[in-house]
């Protein structure tokens, strides 16, 4: 049964505790209300409240009609909904940005203003082992290193939590079927568009037919393998990073300050994490920092030649200067 493949999922990650409250993001569709109505069976089993975020984005004619199916199950199944209507397509015209990340950006805003508003303290979205197999594909013709192998995670910042990240598409299709759950199906996902789609649609199907007919199953594994190597790098990095190379400078406000020497006798796997660690300690993100940022930062402390500093984005001055590596804020 695909409740105890997600029971066992819950368990295996450590997703939820007994009294969690959880946002559940909903959009109507198979994933989200397999998601939502495996969780609503649950609930007392597990000790925990849920409550449901929709948002209307106000692109397709559908639009209201999944938002009324949405709430219709919420009011049949006593469950607190939250609906925001917002149009995705001016927004993103306004910010300047494509209508996907636009989108994105609204439902995890609202996700997290539902959150505080009921006192919640986790997240549930509806990503299943599909999406993680097309994620690691987008990522992997992007050009990326280790860490984008990961995929989507099961639990990310001990909030946003996938307790349907190990089913497949076809096993949450048949659910709502056995269900009668109805959902709505997004027509746009059909349209090849977008690179997810493509993915989707023409290049998995083919990976399947001509290569792997489990390429779904091969690529999760290569996920989670990842995920286990990168845990253990990152541990390793972050425990070089406080004990052995980070000094204590009070000339230097509201930067980090490590050791040459001693980061130049490492391996450069853990080099590179240790960069982005430097970046995100200032700056509190990496965001908008690239694998080529990094590679340049490294050259730089290698040739250790007088003094030299690198600018990665204009919020983040790197610089080599009298044995030390310094990041600081612009």
């Amino acid at each position: 049964m695909l409740k105890n493949k997600v029971l066992n999922t819950i368990e295996e990650y450590g997703l939820i505790d007994t009294g969690d409250k959880i946002v559940v993001g909903v959009s109507g569709g198979p994933d989200s209300m397999c998601l939502l109505n495996i969780l609503n069976e649950l609930k007392e089993f597990l000790g925990i409240e849920i409550f449901v975020a929709h948002v209307n984005h106000m692109i397709r004619e559908e639009a209201d009609e999944e938002t009324a199916y949405v709430q219709d199950f919420c009011d049949k199944n006593g469950i607190q909904c939250f609906v925001k209507k917002v149009d995705v397509l001016l927004k993103a015209k306004d910010d300047k940005v494509g209508t996907e990340e636009a989108g994105r950006t609204v439902r995890y805003d609202f996700f997290e203003e539902v959150l505080k508003k009921v006192n919640a303290n986790k997240i549930a979205t509806a990503h299943n082992s599909n999406d993680n197999a097309e994620t690691v594909l987008m990522n992997i013709m992007r050009g990326c290193g280790t860490s984008g192998l990961k995929g989507i995670e099961p639990i990310r910042d001990g909030k946003f939590i996938r307790p349907i990240i190990e089913c497949e598409r076809h096993e949450i299709e048949s659910y709502c079927t056995e269900y009668k759950l109805d959902p709505k199906i997004d027509k746009s996902n059909f349209e090849n568009i977008y690179t997810r789609n493509k993915i989707r649609n023409i290049l998995i199907p083919e990976l399947k037919d001509k290569f792997n007919p489990n390429i779904i199953q091969a690529l999760n594994n290569l996920s989670k393998m990842s995920r286990l190597e990168n845990e253990f790098l990152q541990n390793e990095s972050t425990r070089i990073f406080e004990e052995e190379l980070k000094l204590t400078e009070q000339s230097k406000r509201d930067a980090v300050i490590l050791d040459l020497k001693k980061f130049n006798k490492l391996n450069k796997a853990i080099q590179g994490r240790i960069v982005m660690q430097g970046i995100k300690s200032v700056l509190g993100s990496t965001q908008g920092i690239e694998k080529v940022h990094v590679d340049d930062i490294l050259k730089m402390c290698e040739k250790n030649v007088g003094n030299k500093y690198l600018t990665p984005n204009k919020n983040i001055k790197v610089s080599i200067e009298k044995g030390k590596i310094i990041f600081e804020k612009m």
